[in-house]
């Protein structure tokens, strides 16, 4: 079989625009004061019917609404996007549609006209329980709030994930260790929890190169946050599954698995990516950034993509263990062997499984707790 059918083929639809710009935020959202959602749709259904003439008839394992926050999207216009991809491609029947949303954007009525359109997942940005680092993290929702939404989501949807970030400013582990305690108690299936990360290009990028970001946990503590959330998550039921991600058994995303597992997935709208494999070669695709280019050409030109990319062999490789190690389950080597040329390094294996960073069983090789917590030096140890 083709390579990509190990990890799946999902598609990706990309809703850019926001009510604000959090700080943190280096994902492609922007914030406009008016959105033609009649247009848009037309563009993304044009998108799909042209990927879907390429691609052919493949099973569609997932579909997944990222932002942006796709929660600001007609409910009209989320089904119309679900039965054309249903119609172009055959779905699974456990076919996983995911839409994200933030707690500012969320109503009883919209969340039940999703769950009727065919969303039946949903990812909530809630990110702190607490107030004032909400307000530090440009949050427009407050703690109340965001268990508000949080309890309609959960009783409109039987599949529901929220983001939390920690090692924030001022932030203590022990503090840390009682909020995500709470949060396992709120918690329906799936956590995401995420490292704050400070990003050129954005406001927290700028205020921390002029010394102005204070009160960030220095690396040892991170170290420690990070440990203590594995250990905190699975003494709930919820291990980790993925550097970031914890879940119940068999609530596993499904789209990201797709990402992670080096399967194939179309990326629609501005500043998407995908990864297609056609006629035997592997394609990097991408799209213009700003919302209104992106639009116009797909309306001009046909399509919305930037020029294609073929990834070659020995860079498939390297995606794949990239991805593959940050996974519980780790990766196939043979696979790896197979996009490389060659096989990993045995000596290299050995001195890691003798660090304790990885264990190496048959053919898999699979990075320990300890070395996801490390995972950069891991790859590098590997692929130098």
């Amino acid at each position: 079989m083709d390579d990509w059918q190990h990890g799946g083929f999902g598609l990706y639809v990309h809703w850019p625009f926001c009510q604000a710009k959090c700080p943190y935020c280096d994902f492609n959202s922007h914030v406009s004061a008016h959105v033609d959602q009649t247009a848009w749709g037309r563009a993304y259904l044009a998108e799909i019917d042209r990927l879907a003439a390429e691609t052919g008839p493949r099973v569609l394992n997932t579909i997944f609404f990222g932002g942006g926050t796709p929660s600001l999207m007609n409910p009209d216009l989320v089904a119309a996007i679900i039965d054309r991809a249903r119609a172009r491609w055959p779905a699974a029947n456990d076919l996983e549609v995911t839409l994200e949303a933030n707690p500012t954007s969320v109503e009883a009525g919209r969340f039940r006209a999703y769950a009727q359109g065919g969303v039946n997942r949903v990812s909530m940005g809630i990110q702190a329980l607490d107030d004032t680092d909400l307000k530090r993290l440009g949050r427009m929702h407050s703690v109340a709030e965001g268990r508000a939404a949080f309890d309609i989501a959960r009783n409109t949807f039987d599949r529901v994930s929220f983001d939390l970030i920690y090692a924030r400013q001022y932030q203590a582990l022990a503090a840390w260790e009682q909020e995500l305690t709470e949060a396992l108690s709120m918690a329906v299936d799936h956590l995401s929890l995420y490292q704050l990360t400070i990003e050129p290009g954005t406001a927290f990028g700028a205020r921390a190169a002029k010394g102005g970001l204070h009160g960030l946990p220095d690396d040892d503590i991170s170290a420690d946050m990070y440990l203590a959330t594995q250990d905190i998550c699975a003494r709930h039921g919820l291990p980790d599954y993925e550097v970031s991600n914890h879940a119940r058994p068999g609530a596993q995303s499904r789209h990201n698995l797709i990402y992670w597992r080096y399967g194939d997935y179309a990326g629609i709208g501005p500043g998407a990516h995908g990864r297609l494999t056609l006629d035997g070669t592997r394609w990097a695709t991408q799209t213009p950034l700003m919302p209104s280019t992106w639009l116009d050409q797909v309306a001009t030109q046909g399509h919305g993509e930037a020029p294609r990319e073929a990834i070659p062999t020995e860079e498939q490789a390297l995606e794949h263990i990239m991805m593959g190690l940050r996974l519980r389950e780790g990766l196939n080597m043979d696979r790896f062997a197979h996009l490389s040329g060659a096989p990993l390094p045995q000596d290299r294996i050995n001195t890691l499984v003798e660090q304790g960073l990885v264990t190496a069983q048959g053919n898999r090789l699979t990075a320990t707790p300890q070395g996801r917590a490390v995972l950069n030096g891991v790859l590098r140890e590997l692929l130098i």
